[in-house]
């Protein structure tokens, strides 16, 4: 199963690839720096959660929503599979952007 719903993305963004193409770029531009945040250890762990959870469900990112929306009420607990999840989106824009 893929991370990413593509399918999604390309309906919001009335196939405009330029467009599907920045927002993607900058959904892999801003995965960069929530990483760094996603520690029980920083105190915005929490804030950088909710964030992740609307650009997620804003892509198409349906699984890295649902892990975010998990680790709010779980909390700590949940960063590794919101890492997780993160990671796996990534990839997936990566490859999907290979191909485009």
């Amino acid at each position: 199963m893929s991370a990413m719903d593509f399918g999604y993305l390309e309906r919001f963004a009335a196939g405009d690839r330029q467009v599907i193409s920045e927002v993607l770029a900058l959904f892999r531009q801003q995965a960069e720096g929530w990483s760094g945040s996603l520690d029980a250890a920083d105190p915005r762990w929490r804030d950088v959660v909710h964030t992740i959870k609307g650009a997620a469900r804003g892509v198409g990112a349906v699984s890295l929503g649902d892990a975010c929306e998990a680790a709010e009420a779980e909390g700590p607990d949940g960063l590794p599979a919101v890492r997780a999840a993160l990671d796996a989106t990534v990839a997936d824009i990566a490859a999907y952007q290979a191909k485009s």
